[in-house]
């Protein structure tokens, strides 16, 4: 029993220790599960951030872009209109020339007319010519202006659309790029809790595995304890039997002498009453007729001492041969009685040991349900989790892009308008098409 005992304490301990260690792996494998989760979280942020600063140059380089093609396109059109405007000065100059030509011409060819009139009406023809070129030139310079103005403008909303675009783009791929980040996050998310689920399954089956073997082995020792008592008891009644039937024969002879001596008390008693009888005989019969008297008691007391010896000698037989009865159906019960008492023990161990694999096997299943039933929960959470962070992410996107939609619209609807209040009017035919190869 003392090692029955401490083989129970040992498997105990057993269980305790492979539990701490379960454990152990377990806060193990949940600590790394979060560093993971955090570097994940990390690098999202290291991810963002370079998009960001990435964003920022680029916006950077397109902006000193659109304005560097703004100055080149403002140059170009200065360029174009000066030659214009030197081409217009030539022809005016030319036609200056012709018309002063033409007038002369006409003024040789009236000889009448004084010197001095002719000169009066060159001077007249040379200043009608030169304030009408003056006004023609003044309204090239007006419209050349106005056309540079409508430039300069059609060329900041051309600007403005390109900053616009640019911004929607950047935009949306900062926000696929949050998906995608969110999406890797939630991949890992669920890869780590199937990874936990492998291991608690894992460790309930290495567990259950342990208590069945050691049940198994505190079984099998029940069981050999059971037979070793069994054996024990069996050999001990063996013993006593044989003490017993060793001891037989002394109690037999004891017996049998008691007997014996209640035969020679029997004998000394009939003694005496032979002798009383004989001397009463004696006294009250003639002398003549004593020695047939003693001769007829003689015989009659040797009769009846052989048939109290014959009865004591039967008496011994029939102890003797009840006494061996007696000790084989006493031995017989005893054997059959300790076999049944053995076989009822047996039965009682063999019951209690189903009733404990059963108790075992019905916790088993329990904490096989109890486990299934956290990981559903646990999963059902974690996929909640994941729909409500989408869900808001999908939000987050819809509301960002609505607002910089709204904001662009105001800033669109702000400049035309500023572009009529300064007489532009549409600038849309004025737009220069965008080059998506720059």
């Amino acid at each position: 029993m003392s090692g029955y005992k401490r083989m129970r304490r040992q498997h105990q301990k057993q269980l305790i220790a492979l539990e701490n260690r379960l454990k152990a792996e377990m806060d193990e494998h949940r600590l790394r599960l979060q560093k993971e989760l955090e570097t994940q979280t990390n690098n999202t942020y290291i991810e963002l951030e370079r998009l960001a600063k990435r964003h920022a140059t680029q916006t950077d380089k397109e902006m000193k872009s659109v304005a560097a093609e703004e100055r080149r396109i403002q140059q170009q059109i200065v360029a174009q209109q000066k030659k214009e405007l030197t081409s217009f000065l030539d022809s005016q100059k030319k036609e200056y020339r012709l018309c002063k030509d033409k007038i002369k011409e006409e003024m040789s060819e009236d000889p009448c007319t004084p010197k001095e009139e002719k000169h009066e009406r060159l001077s007249r023809h040379k200043e009608t010519i030169q304030r009408s070129q003056a006004e023609e030139e003044a309204h090239l310079l007006a419209q050349q202006r106005l056309v540079y103005e409508r430039s300069c403008r059609a060329l900041r909303r051309r600007s403005l659309v390109r900053k616009q675009e640019f911004e929607q783009e950047q935009l949306r791929e900062e926000l696929n790029k949050k998906r995608t980040q969110k999406e890797m996050e939630h991949a890992l998310i669920i890869r780590q809790d199937e990874g936990t689920q492998d291991l608690e399954h894992r460790q309930l089956h290495m567990l259950q595995k342990l208590r069945v073997e050691l049940m198994r082995l505190q079984h099998q020792t029940e069981l050999d304890n059971q037979e070793e008592y069994n054996n024990r008891r069996q050999q001990e009644l063996q013993r006593k039997h044989t003490m017993e039937q060793r001891q037989q024969p002394r109690d037999l002879k004891m017996l049998e002498m008691q007997i014996k001596k209640q035969f020679q008390d029997t004998c000394k008693v009939q003694n005496k009453q032979y002798k009383a009888l004989r001397n009463h005989q004696l006294e009250v019969s003639p002398k003549g007729d004593h020695r047939s008297i003693l001769k007829g008691l003689k015989e009659e007391q040797t009769r009846k001492l052989a048939v109290l010896a014959e009865q004591y000698e039967q008496s011994i037989n029939e102890m003797m041969a009840s006494q061996a009865m007696r000790l084989e159906a006493e031995q017989e019960t005893e054997s059959q009685a300790l076999k049944q008492q053995l076989k009822q023990e047996m039965e009682l161990l063999d019951a209690y040991q189903r009733k404990t694999r059963s108790q075992m096997e019905t916790q088993h299943e329990r904490e096989q349900q109890k486990l299934e039933q956290k990981v559903s929960i646990r999963r059902a959470h974690l996929e909640q989790k994941i729909e409500e962070e989408l869900a808001a992410l999908q939000k987050d996107r819809s509301e960002r892009i609505k607002h910089l939609l709204e904001r662009q619209d105001r800033e669109t609807l702000t400049f035309d308008s500023e572009s009529r209040s300064l007489g532009f009017g549409s600038l849309g035919s004025l737009d220069f098409p965008r080059d998506d190869d720059r």
